[in-house]
């Protein structure tokens, strides 16, 4: 089983600007980045292709990016022009259903 550990989380304010990255043990084929918070159901944020292909949700496009680099088994998410609503704990998960314990990011001033 694949094990899936994120970091780069933290305290950021308005505007600000953080990259998350999702660290695999193993080869992996897509990943996506989800976000979630108290009371709120899960919401997709962003996936990438082992070869590329990427998608990004419309409630981020123009600030988050998504990239992969294949030899070091990580996908990152690159997040621009932070806020308040994008606080939120960012789990990535892999097309086998593997599932990382988050990151959480807090956009505060």
């Amino acid at each position: 089983q694949v094990q899936l550990v994120e970091s780069g989380g933290g305290l950021v304010q308005p505007g600000g600007s953080l990259r998350l990255s999702c660290a695999a043990s193993g080869r992996w084929l897509a990943m996506a980045w989800f976000r979630q918070t108290p009371g709120k159901a899960r919401e997709y944020v962003a996936q990438i292709s082992r070869y590329g292909s990427s998608t990004i949700a419309d409630s981020v496009k123009g600030r988050f990016t998504i990239s992969r680099d294949n030899a070091k088994n990580t996908a990152s998410l690159q997040m621009n022009s932070l806020k308040p609503e994008d606080t939120a704990l960012y789990r990535c998960t892999d097309q086998a259903g593997n599932w990382g314990q988050g990151t959480q990011v807090t956009v505060s001033s």
